[in-house]
């Protein structure tokens, strides 16, 4: 794929990896203003926004983007799209795009723990797909506007899902946040969700400003179990429990 933005650490190496997905029939460079925004927060990550591998298939005579003069690129396919076919066209986007992600990893030496996965629509539903099915490749994912395709199984346990919708979303409506939000809470999942009110199906300042908060002030649910369970082993023992022997 081709990485119409990346931004590195202006000095030494990075120290996390935000990898950022765009929305259907736009491209990499339409996650500018999340990026940027990233960029200041976390300085020493570096940031990247992939294109997406297809050709942008509703206007076949307008391969590029007027507002950005960038192409207009696609993860699946929507024609014909049903509920029932849905999950199969993003299934055979995962392993393609987890090979990428690896890849990146080790081209700049980040870390699963130390990944983000970020994205919008399109981009969101494939960072919580992949998310899902490889627990751990990322330490948190940013959805904007995105859902998921079909009830998951399983929560992973070391990925955050943050979550963030417009609640005038006119293309994935925001109870696509709600529910992901609820399924993964009930399979024991981390995840929190933001909803901006008078926002529709858009990459929105004030949803960019929720992630920032999330990523600087959400502690993992992981972090609280190792936390509580390094202070249980180190607990003393009571007199009652005491082998005489």
């Amino acid at each position: 794929m081709d990485i119409p933005l990346e931004w590195l650490p202006a000095q030494g190496r990075p120290e996390q990896l935000i990898l950022l997905l765009h929305g259907w029939g736009s491209s990499g460079t339409a996650m500018a203003p999340l990026a940027q925004a990233l960029r200041v927060q976390f300085p020493q990550a570096a940031v990247l926004a992939p294109d997406a591998p297809n050709v942008y298939e509703r206007d076949a005579d307008i391969s590029v983007d007027p507002a950005r003069g960038a192409p207009r690129r696609q993860w699946y396919a929507v024609r014909d799209l049903t509920p029932q076919i849905w999950p199969e066209r993003v299934a055979a986007c995962l392993p393609p795009l987890h090979d990428w992600v690896k890849a990146q990893q080790q081209r700049l030496g980040v870390g699963t723990a130390a990944t983000c996965l970020g994205g919008f629509s399109q981009g969101a539903i494939l960072s919580m797909a992949l998310a899902t099915r490889h627990d751990g490749l990322a330490g948190r994912v940013l959805a904007f506007s995105g859902c998921f395709t079909a009830r998951p199984a399983v929560a992973p346990e070391l990925t955050t899902f943050h979550l963030f919708h417009g609640e005038s979303d006119a293309v994935i409506p925001a109870d696509g946040s709600q529910q992901a939000l609820a399924w993964l809470g009930a399979l024991g999942g981390d995840a929190t969700v933001d909803m901006a009110q008078g926002v529709g199906h858009e990459l929105h300042p004030a949803l960019i400003q929720c992630a920032l908060q999330r990523l600087q002030n959400h502690i993992p649910a992981r972090t609280w179990r190792a936390a509580l369970g390094a202070a249980a082993s180190l607990a003393p023992t009571a007199a009652g429990d005491v082998d005489p022997s």
